[in-house]
């Protein structure tokens, strides 16, 4: 069986403006400089907590626990403010479903979130696995939560992690997954391409066309 792991964030939906206004509120609360929308393309992809330390000057890093606090407070009351699925990732999941392919998501967002997301974004879609950040487990790039994801899945032979950041193509190849780079999310191409990107995906119709030829 066909396993397609996807990134959340960057990749099935556009989420950037609700987690720019969460972590934007906290640091107006501690009086420190906000970040326009664009900057936070690269704060994401390696956790709440990493992006929370990112945003921060320099000078006030220490302050990133009393950031991420006042960022989940909020982010948990308007996580789904702006954030929608980008264009052709519903009815890309459909064609996937439909020819057999297992799904599951595997991003370092927190989990409860991206539980809560899945559920009222794509409650049509049966995913296997649906994992993020948690304290117990290691974030991507370790490839401990694809580990997770297979073992709920007996017969799985070729799995793909699907994302649109350097931080997905480096899951992929630490646990040999065919790695399909997505060029809408909120990372540049050359990155991917740069990474060593198995496959780069222009529109989220490319990956389903990968997938069922490969």
């Amino acid at each position: 069986m066909k396993v397609a792991v996807f990134d959340f964030d960057g990749t099935l939906a556009d989420t950037l403006r609700d987690l720019a206004d969460a972590v934007n509120h906290g640091l107006s609360v501690l009086g420190c400089p906000l970040h326009e929308y664009d900057e936070y393309k690269k704060f994401i992809g390696n956790g709440a907590l990493k992006l929370c330390e990112r945003a921060l000057p320099d000078d006030r890093k220490l302050l990133c626990h009393e950031l991420h606090e006042l960022f989940s407070a909020y982010y948990g009351q308007h996580f789904l403010d702006k954030t929608v699925l980008f264009d052709g990732i519903r009815e890309t999941l459909a064609e996937l479903r439909d020819i057999g392919v297992c799904l599951a998501i595997a991003t370092n967002k927190p989990e409860q979130f991206a539980v809560k997301m899945t559920e009222k974004l794509m409650p049509e879609f049966d995913f296997v696995k649906v994992l993020g950040g948690v304290d117990d487990r290691p974030k991507k790039p370790d490839r401990a939560v694809i580990d997770e994801i297979i073992s709920a899945v007996p017969d799985a032979d070729t799995v793909f992690m699907i994302g649109d950041s350097n931080v997905d193509i480096r899951t992929g190849k630490n646990c040999g997954a065919v790695s399909i780079g997505c060029v809408w999310g909120f990372r540049e191409r050359d990155e991917l391409i740069a990474e060593g990107a198995d496959y780069i995906a222009e529109c989220p119709n490319d990956i389903a066309d990968i997938i069922r030829v490969y």
